[in-house]
């Protein structure tokens, strides 16, 4: 098989991994398959350089759904999954970074950064009773994130506490 057809038949995989539900690397892992043992895929020997792009799409993907349910603007649509599904979204991606050998820093602080401000709006929309907040995890799940973040729980907005669900005052 010429390359450019190799090349081709990766970079539709890698779309698909990109425009994926929730579980970026379940598509990845279908997409070695259909490349590489699926009687109706291309039949492809894939090399170490091959397949990084479809870890770059998982990437990309995790990326994404993170920062959605960090994003304020996204709470009151569809789309939102929230605190809880980014916590869980988070350590997926560190395991498959673990299993892949990838580097998981590139998005660190960009998700880092974002939870801090989401904390931030969440208090403050709650003190102004602008709306409820919208924290549908426990107060540990969102410090286990934090540390993972590398973010200290004690660094995180004053007042986030009271806005995990049985922890109103």
């Amino acid at each position: 098989m010429a390359r450019q057809d190799k090349q081709t038949h990766i970079a539709e995989e890698a779309f698909m991994i990109l425009h994926s539900g929730e579980i970026p690397e379940v598509i990845f892992h279908s997409s070695l398959y259909y490349l590489t043992e699926d009687p109706e895929g291309p039949g492809l020997e894939l090399q170490a350089d091959d397949i990084f792009p479809l870890k770059q799409a998982v990437g990309k993907r995790y990326r994404e759904i993170i920062l959605r349910d960090l994003e304020p603007r996204n709470r009151e649509k569809r789309i939102y999954r929230g605190l809880a599904r980014c916590a869980a979204n988070w350590q997926r991606w560190l395991k498959f970074c673990s299993r892949e050998n990838l580097d998981f820093v590139a998005i660190q602080g960009e998700t880092a950064e974002a939870l801090q401000t989401f904390l931030k709006q969440e208090v403050a929309e709650a003190e102004s009773r602008i709306r409820p907040s919208s924290i549908n995890c426990s107060c540990r799940e969102i410090e286990n994130l934090a540390k993972s973040l590398g973010i200290s729980p004690d660094d995180l907005p004053e007042g986030w506490q009271k806005l995990c669900p049985g922890n109103a005052e």
